[in-house]
């Protein structure tokens, strides 16, 4: 198993660089770069929604570089949109400033070279480097995906089971309506329908609104920071438990019905033994596989896309609001940097994924398997 674990790590290595190449072409040639965001502001021209970034307001300057017009009545050729009329200098010294005096293959080098010892460059628009942003987002992102995953998956599994070995009764019928009911509202209403029921919309003031925990946290003795924070994910964690557990519920009944009407579960009835015998040290081994190989996939759906919309509503600064913002502003370093973390956590929950596989199913040999 070791010699499978260390080919898995080392193909982490090739895997990662492959990602970053792709979407670093792919982002290269989308329009309306840093340089443009920055000439757009310089002119009074920019429209970008997500104003808490880029900002808005006319003749705004542009830090490190001396705003400077045309310096002369004829027009300026530009590939930029937007710099007709600008000294041809002061567009070098933009370029300059966000790394574009370089050509595209020398700034993926020197990023790749940066990667590989975790240094993800400085933000555009924000004045940070990118590895302090992603530790600071990062807590909220992981609150919401592990408490959300965990909770998913500790509803969902023994549901499960119980529908398959209850296949066609009313609990089976009840529940599957359930099902239905939380898989057809979408997570973010359902977020909002908790406010307004439960945060002092219009019913109840039971829960926070916003935040990870409350602004006096820091003062607050030991136990009454674990409380404050629970509390304070009740809300949005709820709301998006409610829209994840129904795939993994019918997967995991699926799967259990597939194993129990298959012959070892017959013949292991007819010697005589006991049906949770059956069910737990037979079948649940068997059927468990398919439901631990999403769990990767699940996470990190939770971790990022699931999160997103949560974070906004009930503000909560996480990692996928960051990235979702950097690629609309199109602040390049953030949207490398978190691209960047989010795949080395999907390959690592991947080869985590294999080892629980061999933890549930020894019979799994690994060793001879081509990675």
């Amino acid at each position: 198993m070791l010699n499978y674990i260390i080919r898995r790590l080392i193909l982490i290595v090739p895997t990662l660089i492959g990602i970053v190449i792709i979407n670093f072409v792919i982002v290269q040639t989308a329009p309306g770069g840093p340089v443009e965001q920055t000439l757009a502001k310089i002119q009074g021209t920019d429209v970008d929604a997500t104003a808490r970034v880029s900002g808005s307001s006319q003749g705004e300057t542009v830090p490190g570089v001396e705003q400077r017009g045309a310096g002369g009545s004829q027009a300026t050729v530009s590939k930029y949109r937007g710099a007709r009329g600008l000294d041809p200098e002061f567009i070098k010294e933009i370029e300059k400033l966000y790394g574009f005096d370089k050509p595209a293959y020398e700034r993926l080098f020197i990023m790749m070279k940066n990667f590989l010892v975790f240094d993800l460059g400085d933000s555009f628009f924000q004045d940070r480097k990118v590895v302090d942003l992603v530790v600071d987002k990062l807590p909220v992102s992981i609150s919401l995906g592990i408490w959300t995953t965990l909770l998913v998956y500790l509803i969902s599994i023994p549901l499960g089971i119980a529908k398959s070995v209850r296949d066609g009764d009313r609990f089976d019928i009840w529940t599957s309506a359930v099902i239905i009911f939380g898989n057809a509202i979408p997570g973010f209403l359902f977020a909002i329908l908790l406010i307004v029921l439960f945060a002092g919309g219009s019913f109840w003031d039971i829960f926070p609104l916003r935040g990870l925990v409350s602004p006096d946290w820091d003062s607050l003795p030991w136990y009454f920071k674990i409380t404050d924070y629970l509390w304070h994910m009740v809300l949005p964690v709820t709301s998006m438990v409610i829209g994840g557990f129904a795939s993994l519920t019918m997967l995991t009944k699926n799967s259990f019905l597939d194993e129990i009407n298959k012959q070892y579960v017959i013949t292991a009835r007819a010697k005589g033994l006991e049906e949770k015998r059956i069910l737990y040290g037979h079948v649940f081994r068997n059927a468990m596989l398919i439901v631990i190989a999403g769990f990767p996939a699940a996470f990190i759906g939770i971790f990022f896309t699931g999160s997103m919309l949560t974070e906004i509503i009930f503000s909560l600064d996480g990692l996928g609001l960051l990235g979702f913002e950097a690629l609309i502003n199109r602040d390049y370093p953030i949207v490398f940097g978190t691209l960047y973390v989010f795949s080395l956590l999907g390959l690592i929950l991947g080869l985590i994924s294999d080892l629980t596989y061999h933890v549930v199913d020894p019979r799994i040999d690994f060793e001879s398997r081509e990675v």
